[in-house]
């Protein structure tokens, strides 16, 4: 029975999708949020509006950074991931490292029974953890713009 291999980078076409899709979700959703800051829609803003922006605004700061994340794996090969481990780990044998994309990292284990986390900026998980509380602000503008289209329905059945 053949044994898996302890040393695997993160998979590579995933890596690929991502890095080849990414980047056109957010100009489409940049795009998106710049025509939303116009004139005519800066006089027109209901607070379902105003959430929906929010929500949007972080959704497109956390595709960003977890590009940015994708971009300090994408060029390196088994090798840098190797060097990279060893740097961290100080002398003590690397056994084995994988990469995982949620939450986006690489881990080195050692011999030790130490795990380290290299390349992947300490800061990009916590900040995508933030970002993506924008989730509870899409949810506020669903419930408020439902609110909104109910009374409205309301009022126009009194009439």
């Amino acid at each position: 029975m053949p044994m898996s291999d302890p040393y695997q980078a993160p998979d590579f076409t995933v890596l690929l999708t991502v890095l080849l899709t990414g980047p056109a979700a957010l100009l489409g959703l940049a795009g998106y949020l710049a025509s939303r800051l116009t004139r005519q829609n800066l006089g027109s803003r209901t607070p379902p509006t105003v959430w929906r922006d929010l929500s949007l605004t972080a959704v497109t700061g956390a595709l960003a950074l977890y590009l940015w994340g994708c971009l300090h794996l994408a060029f390196l090969g088994r090798q840098e991931i190797g060097n990279e481990c060893a740097k961290k780990a100080e002398g003590i044998r690397v056994a084995a490292f994988h990469g995982d994309f949620v939450p986006l990292r690489l881990v080195c284990r050692t011999d030790a029974d130490r795990s380290y986390t290299v390349v992947v900026p300490g800061y990009l998980n916590p900040s995508l953890a933030v970002l993506l509380l924008a989730l509870a602000c899409a949810i506020t503008a669903a419930v408020l713009h439902r609110k909104q289209r109910t009374a409205k329905t309301e009022e126009r059945l009194t009439l």
